[in-house]
């Protein structure tokens, strides 16, 4: 059987760092790509090499596209070759409405959400597709609830970014089905991440957790699950599909 090896965009904490751990369980080799939080990143591989596995970590800047290209050299050399991308790697900034946002702002949300997901979607396909030579794979984009909601007076911009993550799940699916790749995206709802801090609000789940059908927020590793799905063959005639992950919001 072929080796599973899979790249964990912002892998180090949250919804990456769960995935990173249930790939791991599940038999895949990871590498956990950080940007910046090199701590949690080496805490997420020690924790799966403790338990048997085989992780490495992986500083990259998604944004940039010289450090994509280094992140899949590196997986490749270390690893072997990539059969699996996880698309998480996301950032958000200060609730706000969109008339205060800055183009600055824009910018940097745009530039890791919306053309670090373009980068390494590319380089994935590059080394997985059949047309390049390659074994097929799975890609999994980590979209938002907020792609539908729309996120107002919070995240218009990083609501956006996300609508963004779904139009190019819908495309690459179709563009690279008979290369033996299947493109298919999760969108979490209010999950208890640090990502929220980022916004300002450390507390906003148990703020919105009254508006969520179920009546409570999300746990990293509720997500985690969808992806694995999404990466088995368990999903084997499923491609440009979605999975809201999100208590009925």
């Amino acid at each position: 059987m072929a080796a599973k090896i899979v790249v964990v965009t912002g892998g180090g904490r949250g919804i990456g760092a769960a995935t990173s751990w249930l790939a791991a369980e599940r038999g895949y080799a990871v590498c956990v790509n950080y940007a910046r939080d090199k701590a949690s990143a080496e805490s997420v591989v020690a924790r799966i090499a403790k338990a048997g596995g085989k992780a490495i970590a992986v500083q990259a800047d998604v944004a940039v596209e010289a450090d994509v290209i280094r992140l899949f050299e590196t997986t490749t050399r270390d690893l072997g070759p990539v059969s699996a991308l996880v698309n998480n790697a996301g950032i958000l900034e200060q609730q706000t409405r969109l008339d205060e946002m800055s183009a600055g702002r824009f910018e940097r949300v745009f530039a890791t959400n919306i053309l670090g997901s373009f980068l390494c979607a590319r380089e994935a396909v590059r080394r997985m597709s059949t047309k390049h030579g390659g074994a097929g794979g799975a890609i999994v984009n980590v979209g938002s609830a907020a792609s539908r909601l729309g996120s107002p007076g919070e995240y218009v911009d990083y609501a956006a970014s996300k609508g963004a993550i779904d139009t190019l799940t819908i495309g690459l699916a179709k563009e690279v089905a008979e290369e033996g790749i299947r493109v298919n995206a999760v969108r979490p709802g209010v999950i208890r991440t640090a990502i929220h801090a980022s916004g300002g609000e450390p507390g906003r789940v148990d703020r919105v957790a009254k508006f969520v059908p179920m009546q409570r927020g999300g746990e990293p590793e509720e997500v985690a699950r969808a992806i694995l799905w999404f990466l088995s063959e368990e999903s084997s005639y499923s491609t440009g599909a979605f999975i809201d992950v999100s208590g009925g919001r």
